[in-house]
């Protein structure tokens, strides 16, 4: 295996390929049609969400765990992660006949927790943020002798994450464009040292969310650089600074890393979901999102990663809405006018006329900007897009009414 102070090669993701036989699957490639609309020819989506343990990071764990010597296996393994690289981890261990102790930031998604567990990791809730579970989980090794397997920044993990770039190679033989999201940036460079190393013609693009996007500002400066703080409903990317290991690689291999909005994220989790009948968590939807939203200029044939597909319910519930709302397929606003009999129902007949579909009234009538005899209706509608919006507004204006937002 290369050196800490060397790039991993081809030879090692090879290597790791090998080790991986059975364990994981080659996962599916899809093609959609909406996103090809999009760029004016074919995209492809790497369907990692379809792998073991529900992402790519078993690649990179089970690399890792196996390239331990007996002795340290029998120390047992220790890790910190909000999910993903817990549940590789977890199982790798399992296969591999040792012991896992997972540390996971408090917030940390329930059915991600409960997997892990399933594993049959010990899981331990410990601070915020995964960068606070990394420096427990550090820690814990010290104090135990545990072997730390940590997240990205290792040879063996990029050797191991590599392996999903030979099989994009292998699926889409004249593939131009791969786009990949990216946190702490193992699975962007993994990716990029195979396709580099085979096809340096294609171009390969990490992606951040633009609230926890710690590479742009490292590579500007030449070294990794933490960020001050994160926010970002994909938690799957939200790491504060790019690992040694991992950040040459990005520097050395990747073309380009774009960042995408919130709103960006959900419309591409929503499209994942409605048109490829994908259920996709946040993270794993960041590289669809920058082609969704054009943050990124690609050149067909495209492959977007889609890196994993755990993701609690509650939340996938509140990203449909955000998504819903993004892709102006839910309207927000309050109007006020008179507070008469049948005011309230000829406003409803005229939004039912125009085709929105009510989905929650209510009204205020002590508000002390009222003046007497007035009421603020807030209305939620859903509509058919945004061009339907804008029709539903305009009858609405049309007839009198001031719309409000926000």
């Amino acid at each position: 295996m290369a050196l800490a102070t060397e790039l991993v090669t081809l030879a090692d993701v090879l290597a790791a390929r090998e080790l991986l036989g059975d364990v994981v699957r080659v996962t599916p490639m899809e093609r959609s049609r909406a996103l090809a609309a999009q760029v004016g020819g074919p995209v492809l989506l790497k369907c990692e969400n379809l792998q073991r343990t529900g992402s790519f990071k078993l690649r990179g764990a089970y690399t890792r765990i196996a390239r331990l010597t007996a002795e340290e296996r029998s120390r047992g393994v220790v890790a910190a992660s909000a999910g993903n690289h817990a549940q590789g981890v977890a199982l790798a261990a399992r296969l591999l006949g040792t012991t896992s102790t997972v540390f996971m930031p408090g917030g940390a998604p329930l059915p991600k927790v409960a997997a892990t567990r399933a594993y049959g990791a010990t899981v331990r809730l410990q601070g915020d943020t995964v960068d606070r579970c990394l420096e427990s989980a550090q820690r814990f090794a010290r104090e135990t002798g545990a072997v730390f397997i940590h997240p990205f920044d290792h040879p063996d993990v990029v050797a191991g994450q590599g392996t999903l770039g030979l099989e994009i190679l292998e699926q889409c033989p004249d593939v131009r464009t791969v786009v990949v999201c990216t946190g702490g940036g193992g699975l962007v460079a993994g990716v990029a040292v195979a396709i580099k190393a085979l096809r340096p013609d294609v171009r390969v693009v990490g992606v951040q969310a633009a609230g926890a996007a710690a590479f742009p500002g490292s590579l500007a400066a030449g070294h990794p650089v933490a960020l001050p703080g994160m926010s970002t409903i994909a938690d799957g990317i939200a790491v504060g600074r790019p690992g040694e290991v991992t950040f040459r690689h990005v520097a050395a291999l990747v073309d380009e890393i774009v960042t995408v909005s919130e709103e960006d994220i959900s419309r591409a989790l929503l499209l994942l979901l409605e048109r490829a009948k994908l259920v996709v968590e946040p993270a794993g939807a960041a590289a669809v999102a920058a082609v969704l939203a054009g943050a990124v200029e690609v050149e067909a044939p495209v492959v977007t990663v889609l890196s994993g597909g755990n993701i609690d319910p509650l939340l996938l519930l509140r990203v449909i809405e955000h998504g819903l709302s993004a892709a102006r397929r839910y309207l927000s606003f309050t109007v006020k006018f008179e507070d008469r009999p049948g005011s309230l129902a000829r406003m409803l007949a005229l939004v039912a006329e125009a085709g929105g579909n009510v989905l929650d009234v209510s009204h205020a009538r002590t508000d002390p900007r009222l003046h007497l005899g007035e009421v603020d209706v807030v209305l939620r509608v859903e509509t058919k897009g945004a061009e339907h919006s804008e029709e539903l507004m305009a009858a609405l204006r049309g007839a009198g009414y001031r719309l409000h937002f926000g």
